[in-house]
């Protein structure tokens, strides 16, 4: 029996009062090697498992490639992991729920000019929102994720950066609420991936050498411009390219094909290089300028969400980070206005990402909440 575990020298990963064996405790698999080690732990340290895969969408519709997740080949492997380790396994069709509030969503989003993570959307309706409601109609003590991040239960449940940096998932998981929180049990928080990957050849796992997830799921081969020219074939308007003064520099064929940031594809002569500054949806206009035009010092939030009791954790300098692959940036944060003032300008902000709060503390690098970009100035 091998013992990684979700704290050093912890035996009991769950914490409910009760014995391993009479906890029960619901692990949402993907098929990929993340929640099926996940699970493999959670079994290992006798805990009563049931394994819940969430079909999410109609792959044969959409066409499966590699490096997705929940679709057929993944709810297949997702079973055949369950029955390696002898737990229970349960397909959950969410298809109506997914297209609805995250498929439909992620195209409206371009659409108003933003730059979506349905990813994020995924997590915050069916796969925690949605899940957690079954989990509890099974009368579970916890749901568990292949999550690579951290619960610290101090006080109250408070969520830190993982172990393994590389794999930090915590940006995606900034709209988790604290009720969730509570419930929720991470058991990769201090591996690193390929300590997950030794795990699973070790069980003799189907997923242990499988790829990672890279695409978003509904989006084959990440053109995401075929998706919303099925969904939305009237976004596809022409219209002008202008500078910052509202000069017309060329033409577009859809502000759906540009994101801020963006500096292929413009096809405008200059004497330095063009990058998309602004979508402006209202005059249907793609806005360019040069690359000291992309620095944004102020980001206005909406839909916020705390991870902290304590508001005043958010009083003092804070870090923040704007996109998923991005760094901490130091700033400070006005609660009255929701907005963020950065301490240095930053490039490629876009609307319809999250900005997502952290704070250093004895414990490590702790997520404070966050919210999703509204709008930025310079």
């Amino acid at each position: 029996m091998f013992t990684p575990i979700l704290e050093k020298n912890e035996t009991d990963l769950i914490g409910s009062g009760k014995s391993n064996e009479k906890t029960k405790v619901v692990v949402a698999m993907s098929g990929g090697v993340d929640s099926s080690v996940a699970a493999s732990i959670i079994k290992e340290h006798g805990y009563d498992v049931v394994g819940i895969t969430l079909q999410l969408f109609d792959y044969g519709k959409i066409g499966k490639t590699k490096g997705t997740c929940c679709a057929g080949k993944d709810i297949y492997d997702a079973k055949k992991v369950c029955d390696k380790i002898k737990i229970e396994h349960q397909v959950m069709n969410y298809e109506d729920i997914f297209n609805d509030e995250v498929i439909e969503k992620f195209a409206d989003s371009y659409i108003k000019g933003e730059t979506p993570i349905p990813c994020i959307d995924c997590n915050q309706t069916v796969k925690f929102r949605d899940l957690f409601k079954f989990a509890k109609k099974l009368n579970a003590d916890a749901l568990v994720t292949g999550h690579y991040v951290k619960r610290i239960d101090k006080e109250y449940p408070k969520m830190y950066r993982p172990n393994d940096l590389d794999r930090d998932q915590s940006y995606f998981l900034f709209s988790t609420t604290q009720e969730q929180l509570e419930y929720l049990r991470f058991p990769l928080a201090n591996l690193s991936k390929k300590e997950t990957r030794e795990i699973a050849k070790k069980m003799n796992l189907i997923v242990a050498n499988k790829p990672d997830s890279q695409d978003i799921c509904f989006v084959p081969s990440g053109n995401y411009k075929k998706i919303i020219e099925k969904l939305r074939p009237e976004s596809f308007k022409k219209g002008n390219i202008v500078d910052k003064n509202g000069k017309i520099l060329g033409y577009h064929n859809g502000i759906v094909n540009y994101t801020i940031g963006q500096r292929k594809g413009i096809k405008i002569s200059n004497s330095e290089p063009l990058f998309v500054m602004k979508l402006d949806t209202n005059k249907n206009e793609v806005v360019v300028g040069n690359k000291k035009d992309l620095l944004v010092n102020k980001i206005f939030l909406r839909d916020l969400n705390f991870l902290t009791r304590n508001k005043e954790d958010l009083n003092n300098d804070i870090m923040v980070k704007v996109r998923s692959t991005g760094k901490l940036l130091n700033c400070k944060f006005n609660n009255v206005r929701n907005e963020i003032l950065l301490d240095k300008g930053e490039e490629g902000v876009s609307p319809g990402q999250a900005c997502v709060f952290y704070k250093k503390d004895s414990d490590g690098t702790r997520v404070l909440g966050g919210g999703w970009i509204k709008k930025t100035e310079n």
